[in-house]
């Protein structure tokens, strides 16, 4: 299992155990990935560190003073 934590901007997007799709953005120099559609977003990863699968469930949604984090589990 591998964990992703996306920024959301605001509530009620997603809701725990949900399945969400990811879709992939590459640039020159690395990879980041969106909660579709268009919900929220991940940081940026290297191209070794890219996913495998484009599914995953929403484990957890945290909110503090910087805004909405979602964490999804792909299985992988």
């Amino acid at each position: 299992m591998r964990d992703i934590v996306f920024k959301m901007e605001r509530p009620g997007l997603v809701e725990t155990g949900q399945e969400v799709e990811v879709s992939e953005s590459v640039t020159p120099v690395n990879v980041n990935y969106m909660i579709e559609p268009a919900v929220a977003m991940s940081g940026l990863f290297k191209f070794n560190e890219r996913l495998q699968s484009r599914k995953g469930i929403v484990k957890s949604i945290e909110e503090n003073e910087r805004g909405y984090y979602v964490t999804v589990e792909f299985d992988e």
